[in-house]
């Protein structure tokens, strides 16, 4: 999508906005299944979480994707986006039993990272087949948030606590069909990933009747121009040798998937917003915009990069601006960045805003949330409308203070 389909989007829905580029999402998926293309079998599980939209899960369908989901709401999602219950792994942590075992009855394909609950699972439901979550004690990923496999991490089942895990799949009597890992996102280090999926394969060798291996993911995408990256295709050039190998070492053909999230919608999204002020202070210029980390929480909570365009004015001069928001403390998107001469009324657009950007959205300062638009076939589709104040109050129930009585409605 060029500045001036941009432009026209923000006049057309209004600002904030996010806007997806499904072609974008199709290329990534595409580039994904072309490097582990000599895989007999292999899927790729979109993570739900990433950007949960409807329409984008029909998306990912249509291209043939299943769905990894942490809730039983993501659960929900997948199926009335018309997803069959075998193309859903559920992955939740810290959930009660009783979650799981509803979304079990939905036919879904469970995946347990908890010793516990694993036992007490395996106790009441022999039968059903069960993933085991492995934690590899394996450092990865660009952020100490978004590492998900050392050995301080809440996740998984420690592979020193594997003899463990073996004595309850004995006892209980029940079915493991599938070995899984995440190690964390943002991963550069391809022999990293390689170590910790050696450590998956040793494991994996302790279950007979195995029907995928599913190695998470974690890909890095660029966040601006000459960014890097992680070499998908490196990878899997890599990854296939070694999971062939281990498919004979094994006796039999297993199913090698993945899930990945940001590495197929991030860079298919960019959010658009406008100027409100251009401010100058003893040392700094500030760009404000009308929105704030309610709206894009990455920069404050991650310290990410989005590369910051001005669209309204794409050959001005380069001048250095901070960019924040509207909300009420500190709201700093992007700290003394080259962005060409800002105007008040001005749009600017953040790139790398598909993944974890509108999913991670609030309400906070009593904000609307924005509208999301699709672009597909070269047609703007809204998928979502933006709220307003009576979706500020919907859910909200007013007391009368003065009789301690509802208000009616």
């Amino acid at each position: 999508m060029d500045n001036a389909i941009l432009t026209q989007l923000t006049n057309q829905f209004g600002s904030p906005l996010y806007v997806y580029d499904a072609e974008k999402i199709q290329s990534q998926y595409y580039r994904l299944t072309k490097a582990f293309s000599k895989v007999e079998s292999f899927k790729i599980y979109y993570a739900v979480k990433a950007l949960s939209n409807v329409s984008i899960l029909k998306v990912l369908k249509k291209l043939g994707s299943g769905l990894d989901t942490v809730s039983i709401e993501e659960v929900q999602l997948g199926l009335h986006a018309g997803f069959e219950p075998h193309e859903i792994i559920y992955t939740p942590n810290g959930v009660s039993l009783q979650e799981i075992e509803l979304v079990a009855k939905l036919g879904v394909q469970i995946n347990i990272d908890n010793l516990s609950i694993l036992e007490q699972f395996g106790t009441n439901h022999p039968n059903i087949p069960v993933c085991i979550r492995i934690n590899p004690h394996v450092m990865a990923g660009g952020n100490a948030n978004i590492s998900v496999g050392h050995i301080d991490s809440k996740f998984g089942i420690s592979i020193h606590q594997i003899p463990h895990l073996l004595r309850i799949v004995e006892n209980t009597e029940m079915h493991i069909n599938g070995i899984h890992m995440h190690t964390g996102s943002d991963i550069l280090d391809v022999e990293v990933f390689l170590y910790a999926a050696e450590i998956l394969f040793e494991t994996a060798k302790n279950f007979k009747d195995l029907e995928f291996i599913d190695f998470g993911s974690g890909f890095k995408v660029p966040y601006k121009k000459d960014d890097i990256e992680t070499d998908v295709e490196e990878f899997g050039k890599k990854l296939t040798k070694r999971f062939l190998s281990f498919e004979k070492e094994y006796g039999r053909p297993i199913t090698l998937a993945f899930e990945p999230g940001k590495f197929l919608v991030s860079e298919a999204g960019v959010f658009l917003a406008n100027v409100n002020v251009v401010k100058q202070t003893t040392s700094t210029v500030f760009a404000g915009i009308n929105s704030g980390f309610n709206h894009l929480i990455r920069p404050m909570l991650y310290g990410s990069q989005h590369h910051i365009e001005n669209i309204s004015n794409p050959k001005g001069k380069e001048r250095f601006y901070t960019v924040v928001g509207y909300i009420c403390e500190t709201d700093t998107f992007a700290n003394n960045r080259r962005i060409n001469e800002i105007h008040e009324g001005d749009i600017l657009c953040f790139r790398n805003a598909g993944a974890y950007c509108y999913s991670m959205a609030s309400n906070y300062n009593s904000r609307v949330k924005p509208a999301e638009v699709l672009w597909l076939n070269n047609e703007a589709h809204l998928i979502r409308q933006r709220e307003t104040f009576e979706d500020i109050l919907r859910n909200q129930i007013e007391i009368d203070i003065a009789t301690n009585s509802k208000i009616p409605v």
